[in-house]
């Protein structure tokens, strides 16, 4: 370990070899850091924080602070990070609530300077949290997704994975995953076909995510009348059930399509 002398950490906190702390960085009694982890100066990483190995908490970063939520008791919880995420400067994760008990971010994550994760949220591994982006409350952000900054995201909503949020999106909805979004007002605007073929999608896997989109947003459809249009008239796949799947299991809704972006 490579603790300062001016850092300040409790006796008790559980800070595996190699781990670096950097000057006026705080860690709290109830935190765990697995090993090669670099913590920057005036960093604070609160009770209930379990980091994961060979993360960077860069300066001016709160991990695990006390959730901001009013029906928050004081309840024993975490915020669990994965290994090899790097969190920049001035972001802010919250602990869990009773709801979760946890607040989780995933392997390979990097959240971008001021991105706010509050209490309760998922973040899935690979993702990719832009500048400035606020994430409110019980949210899921499934692996893959990148947010674009200054995104504001509403409790409670879940983004697909391999989706791409548009930088400035007011986020209200659920976003399916494997598409792109306009910004105000969010909606859909296409299949994230460079993404996904960044990642190595077949040109025949994304024609498939393709059909079933443009049944739900193209032909002027509801979403109870695209569901069983897609169910009757688009072949079972991998992609198409899990779409299907996705859609028929949101709470808040899926976005529309929007023929015009109000930016």
């Amino acid at each position: 370990m490579m603790i300062s002398p001016l850092a300040n950490v409790h006796p008790d906190a559980k800070v595996a070899e190699g781990v670096v702390v950097e000057p006026f960085a705080v860690i709290h009694k109830d935190v765990e850091i697995g090993e090669g982890t670099w913590i920057g100066s005036h960093t604070v990483i609160c009770d209930g924080a379990r980091i994961g190995k060979k993360c960077e908490v860069h300066p001016g970063a709160v991990i695990s602070g006390v959730p901001q939520d009013l029906k928050f008791e004081g309840e024993v919880t975490t915020c669990e990070i994965g290994d090899n995420t790097i969190i920049r400067e001035c972001v802010t994760i919250s602990r869990g609530t009773k709801d979760k008990l946890k607040t989780v971010i995933g392997n390979n994550v990097l959240l971008m300077a001021y991105v706010h994760v509050a209490h309760d949220c998922i973040i899935g591994d690979r993702c990719i949290v832009a500048n400035a982006v606020q994430i409110a409350g019980h949210c899921t952000i499934n692996e893959w997704a990148i947010i674009g900054g200054t995104t504001a995201i509403h409790q409670f909503v879940t983004i697909g994975k391999h989706a791409m949020v548009a930088g400035g999106a007011r986020l209200g909805k659920d976003v399916p995953p494997y598409v792109l979004t306009t910004r105000v007002p969010a909606g859909f605007a296409g299949v994230n076909t460079l993404g996904l073929r960044r990642r190595g999608f077949s040109n025949d896997k994304i024609r498939e995510i393709q059909e079933v989109y443009k049944a739900f947003y193209e032909e002027g459809r509801n979403i109870t009348q695209s569901i069983s249009f897609v169910e009757e008239n688009v072949v079972s796949s991998e992609v198409r059930d899990e779409i299907l799947a996705f859609i028929k299991g949101s709470d808040r809704g899926v976005l529309r399509l929007v023929k015009e972006d109000y930016t």
